[in-house]
């Protein structure tokens, strides 16, 4: 059957007959062009090379405040206790000081209960002078040593030709050092007019 336009109608079940009788269109493939966008690409690597830069700027940024941290750690570790440190030195000071109140004559013709006195003051005193040692505190003892003023102080100079100019010949109150830092310097008498060390 055909309609108005004289093409034939299809018939129930029949596929239509296309339109028209052309042949059908072909997609052609996809051809790079002969000179790319030389700009885009100097583009990418540019912005490749600044993430590398970030990214390595980044890392070793992380690596430092790594290594600050673990320093840090082992410093608190190290000298938080140094203001208690300071403290306790006043007490050993003073257990010092007792002892040395009592003159070797006396000592030797004291009672008992006095020599049991100044025993159990000894012992407090090494008590705490290791229990500061087991803490990373340790004492000074310059005596005979040539003066170091970043260990100790002079009080005084004594005049002595039997020691090398600038030798500690008297302690006047004993330093402590503190890891690798000094917690108080000695207090020392240095002497002087001897021969150069």
């Amino acid at each position: 059957m055909a309609n108005s336009n004289g093409q034939k109608e299809p018939q129930d079940g029949a596929a239509p007959e296309a339109a028209n009788d052309k042949e059908p269109v072909v997609s052609k493939p996809y051809v790079m062009p002969d000179d790319p966008d030389e700009g885009s690409v100097e583009a990418l690597t540019k912005e490749v090379a600044e993430a590398k830069d970030r990214t390595l700027r980044t890392l070793a940024e992380m690596e430092n405040l790594r290594k600050r941290t673990a320093k840090e750690v082992s410093d608190a570790r190290t000298y938080g206790i140094t203001a208690f440190a300071r403290d306790v030195l006043d007490i050993a000071d003073n257990l010092q000081r007792a002892l040395d109140a009592v003159p070797a004559e006396a000592r030797e013709a004291a009672d008992a209960g006095l020599k049991s006195l100044i025993e159990g003051v000894e012992i407090t005193e090494k008590s705490l002078l290791k229990a500061l040692e087991k803490n990373g505190v340790q004492k000074l003892d310059p005596l005979g040593e040539k003066f170091n003023p970043n260990f100790h102080q002079a009080m005084y100079e004594v005049p002595d030709s039997s020691v090398p100019a600038g030798t500690v010949v008297q302690v006047v109150q004993g330093g402590y050092t503190i890891g690798d830092r000094v917690l108080r310097p000695a207090l020392v008498a240095v002497s002087k007019g001897g021969a150069k060390s």
